[in-house]
């Protein structure tokens, strides 16, 4: 998901967030979790033909995908049990499934585009030496996107979804690089970088284990009650911040959510919820992450909403790419029923990009072809997936594939 908070955190410097978090997904990017304790496990046994990981020759097969879960379960792999046999078999069925992988695995183009630019100024203005430039990069803004994508890495790492592993890796390394670069000129603190440093390490190896099942899962367990903490405390205080100095600059949001994102893991921990809470709280992490995505769009708008004369200096570039890199990852995420994917992929392409472009249309931004073109071809986009996930299922409507994707089969 994409997004930029830049000029919420130039106002509230508390409140981390970042459009580097644009890969959803983006800028969001979860490690969504598993069940984060104890006595049961919903991490499924998946064949020895998909544990090893080749990108250049990876062909997505169904045999990876277990049978269906109701949206509460959207942390393990899915597949749609509706329908015969027949039709799962048959070839465009398979087709399609290859195709919504690659289409995924395709995002990594505009998400990329996003952030080379950012990229190349910095390198440029440290070379030049003028480091004082960096500064206006929000060092935890950068940080926040960060932890998004290192929790969504997770979440999909879980699933074995190979093409989106990919999306949230390059967004961990692209945005690592940027935060390089600002320890390089001094404008984020040495140990804050160190730390981060560490947390970055620490999550490509332990994703990339676990991805391969070499991880033990008491490690995991810890990996997902870490991510789970560090997400319920940050989305709150990013809300919060969102409306400062409307509201009292306080950091009181993050401390409270804090308090009760350890105490709800320590009670998973102890054996004193029910199956279904130790579920929830084993997905709060990759929907905190998500939810920060889908908050993103809603804090532009309200600054566009205060100071409309900024509107000016939004690029629409900028929010076109993010539309295309989440849109292409809409057919994946409904093909799997993957509620969680879908929400965040689909709010970020419509609210963040398209929403961003219509106000950027009224207020005289953009030309209208251009806004045209931009709304012709995302909604056709998603009519096209919605229609062939329907027919690739045997289904009669598309409410039938949106309501298994809500409630399960």
């Amino acid at each position: 998901m994409a997004g930029s908070l830049l000029p919420l955190l130039a106002r509230a410097p508390l409140n981390p967030s970042n459009r580097l978090f644009t890969n959803y997904p983006s800028f969001i990017t979860s490690s969504s979790s598993s069940s984060s304790s104890l006595n049961i496990s919903l991490k499924p046994t998946f064949p020895s033909s998909v544990s090893k990981l080749n990108l250049s020759l990876y062909k997505p097969s169904l045999n990876r995908r277990l049978k269906p879960n109701y949206a509460l379960d959207s942390d393990t792999p899915f597949i749609s049990n509706q329908g015969s046999e027949k039709i799962k078999n048959s070839q465009e069925f398979e087709e399609w499934d290859s195709l919504t992988a690659k289409f995924a695995g395709a995002s990594n183009l505009p998400f990329l585009l996003l952030q080379l630019p950012q990229i190349i100024l910095n390198s440029q203005n440290l070379i030049a030496g003028n480091y004082s430039a960096l500064s206006a990069v929000p060092w935890l803004g950068m940080l926040t996107g960060l932890l998004g994508n290192v929790s969504l890495l997770s979440y999909f790492a879980k699933k074995k979804e190979t093409e989106a592993i990919v999306v949230q890796t390059l967004g961990v390394i692209s945005t690592y690089v940027v935060i390089v670069q600002l320890a390089m000129a001094g404008s984020m603190p040495l140990p804050f970088f160190i730390v981060t440093s560490a947390v970055v390490a620490a999550g490509l190896s332990l994703n990339f284990m676990n991805y391969f099942n070499w991880l033990h899962p008491g490690i995991w367990r810890f990996w997902e009650d870490l991510t789970t903490v560090g997400g319920l405390s940050v989305l709150p205080q990013v809300m919060w911040s969102t409306f400062v100095p409307y509201i009292p600059n306080s950091i009181l949001p993050g401390s409270i959510a804090f308090v009760m994102a350890i105490t709800a893991v320590i009670m998973a921990q102890t054996g004193r919820l029910s199956e279904k809470n130790i579920k929830i709280i084993g997905s709060l992490s990759g929907w905190t992450a998500t939810l920060l995505f889908m908050w993103m769009p809603i804090a532009q708008m309200w600054t566009s909403y205060l100071n409309p004369e900024n509107i000016k200096g939004l690029s629409a570039i900028s929010m076109l790419l993010p539309m295309i890199g989440n849109g292409l990852m809409i057919p994946r995420a409904l093909f799997i029923r993957d509620l969680m994917w879908f929400t965040g992929s689909s709010w970020a392409s419509v609210l963040h990009g398209w929403g961003n472009l219509v106000c950027m249309y009224c207020f005289n931004s953009i030309s209208k072809e251009f806004f045209l073109a931009a709304t012709l071809g995302l909604y056709t986009w998603i009519g096209i997936g919605l229609w062939k996930d329907t027919k690739v299922f045997g289904f009669n409507s598309p409410l039938r594939s949106l309501k298994e994707l809500l409630f399960g089969p």
